[in-house]
């Protein structure tokens, strides 16, 4: 009786997870798969065999490399700075302090906001004749083409960190709320300093939740395009042309080869990334068990 009980929950489960085993199948791993297979071939349809001749071609490509290097200046700032304001907003928020449930609310309503709005909002900070220009003008200070300069990396940061930031804030406050007060109790007793706390409790505790905040930062960063594609068009400053833009221009163009060996490229960077991180995750978790 046990025994078909359990065959017959067995195939219960089986139904219910199938629809999304179909899905991911249908619409991602088989798609992927082709996309693997189109990346060795010159062209989709009736095309000859070439091997790596099309990751060469794209390696050697100036502009890919223009907006791969941009993709990687990208992540590697934002993705640092907004886990950093993240999890100190986080702190804070954790506390004992007035209006904090307001506080949370303000920095999760970016999340909610129409993507064109908020570059409408920013254009109207950062354009030539926007609010910070008229500010340096009121101080004698030249004004500076934010959108059509170098500095156009620091526009796209700051939109990003300021759109995903509350986030980043909920995942680490549900951590910190995970972590047994107790422990906090014993240190005070103990007399460790806020220093202490937060490096002996606060982020070992939280080092899971670190890691994921990690992980998808770092693939959300790959994926910023439509702030810069509103912000500057399909060709933006040489400084923001990202690997999205890369894409978006092969596909427009039917580039179908560059498109597909690129998007690989892509898949297998974020792949290792991601596997560099859990391989790290689970060194530290044994150093601190250990």
């Amino acid at each position: 009786m046990l025994s078909r009980f359990s065959i017959k929950d067995k195939f219960i489960a089986v139904l219910f997870i199938a629809p999304s085993v179909i899905g991911i199948s249908v619409f991602y791993i088989i798609p992927f798969i082709w996309m693997v297979i189109y990346s060795f071939f010159d062209k989709p349809v009736n095309g000859s065999f070439v091997g790596f001749k099309n990751y060469i071609d794209l390696i050697n490509n100036g502009i890919y490399r223009k907006a791969l290097s941009n993709t990687a200046i990208f992540t590697g700032i934002s993705v640092p700075l907004i886990i950093i304001l993240s999890l100190i907003l986080a702190i804070l928020l954790n506390q004992k302090i007035h209006f904090k449930h307001t506080l949370r609310t303000s920095f999760i309503v970016p999340l909610v906001v129409p993507v064109a709005s908020v570059i409408l909002f920013f254009e109207y900070i950062f354009d030539y004749h926007g609010l910070v220009n008229k500010i340096f003008s009121m101080l004698n200070i030249n004004a500076t083409d934010w959108l059509n300069s170098p500095h156009a990396m620091l526009v796209v940061i700051i939109i990003y960190v300021w759109k995903n930031l509350g986030y980043n804030m909920i995942l680490f406050l549900a951590g910190l709320q995970g972590i047994p007060k107790e422990y906090y109790e014993a240190a005070d007793i103990d007399g460790a300093g806020a220093l202490t706390k937060f490096f002996n409790i606060t982020s070992i505790y939280l080092m899971p939740t670190t890691f994921f905040v990690i992980i998808i930062s770092i693939i959300s960063s790959f994926k910023v395009f439509k702030e810069v594609y509103l912000l500057s068009g399909s060709y933006p400053h040489e400084s923001i042309y990202m690997l999205q833009h890369y894409l978006n221009n092969m596909f427009s163009k039917l580039d179908y080869h560059k498109l597909v060996t690129s998007a690989v490229l892509m898949a297998v960077v974020l792949y290792l990334i991601i596997f560099i991180l859990f391989k790290i995750q689970k060194k530290v978790e044994r150093y601190i068990e250990g």
